[in-house]
């Protein structure tokens, strides 16, 4: 099932602004963390040799620029995440798309190496692995893609077969080419698998929620026609 969206709920679902999610996102690990307090401090450091050549004109204007800098660690995943979010809504359609869980496998994949000595005085690079979960989901038209995500805990409840929900982008007003999705839902779990958390996930989930209800009310009403139907029909007399 492919329902198109408007633009305006397509902005709403992913905002221009870094969400609480998506800031947490940016904010990483704490070697992460120690890297943007490094380059903050750097930036401090060159402002202030900046304002000791300047002349006073422009010397308040230095150092509140350097403070703003100097800030670098708190709103830097801010500004990643908003242009994390800039590259979807770049595209002009989107979606509602909704079909099954194919497959799921896990596999390994290298985050980050360390080098290290061996006792014969060797250089040994060391990869670090993390499990990820690919998961492919399809519908009846033949569409299939792969979403490959850290593996968490609560993923060990899909199986093939569930339904998953996402939001699909792309530049055709029709839809029939996707260029770009979201984040996968599975609502019988309750369960995302993404990478990056692109939508309002509760935003998505209410939005679901009630074209479930409004599909549920469509297929009610056409069974109260067809039963009404028969009543009326001359084999009935």
């Amino acid at each position: 099932m492919l329902i198109p969206l408007t633009r305006q709920t397509f902005k709403e679902l992913i905002p221009p602004v870094a969400t609480g999610a998506q800031y947490k996102y940016f904010w990483g690990k704490p070697p992460d963390f120690l890297r943007r307090m490094l380059i903050s401090a750097v930036i401090v450091i060159l402002v202030l040799v900046v304002y000791s050549f300047v002349g006073s004109d422009i010397g308040p204007l230095v150092l509140i620029t350097g403070l703003i800098a100097g800030l670098y660690w708190l709103w830097g995943p801010i500004l990643w995440a908003s242009l994390r979010n800039a590259e979807c809504r770049k595209y002009q359609y989107c979606g509602f798309w909704q079909g099954r869980v194919l497959d799921i496998y896990i596999t390994d994949e290298v985050t980050s190496q360390e080098e290290t000595v061996n006792q014969k005085g060797q250089l040994v690079i060391i990869d670090n692995l993390e499990p990820r979960i690919n998961l492919e989901v399809g519908d009846k038209t033949g569409f299939t893609t792969t979403l490959r995500a850290p593996l968490r805990k609560e993923h060990q409840g899909i199986v093939p077969g569930q339904a998953a929900l996402m939001l699909i982008m792309s530049n055709q007003e029709d839809l029939s080419t996707i260029t770009k999705v979201s984040d996968i839902y599975i609502p019988s779990r309750d369960v995302w698998v993404s990478d990056y958390p692109y939508l309002r996930r509760d935003l998505f989930v209410e939005m679901s929620q009630q074209i479930k209800k409004g599909r549920q009310k469509k297929g009610s009403d056409r069974t109260n026609q067809s039963r009404g139907t028969r009543r009326r029909s001359p084999a009935d007399y």
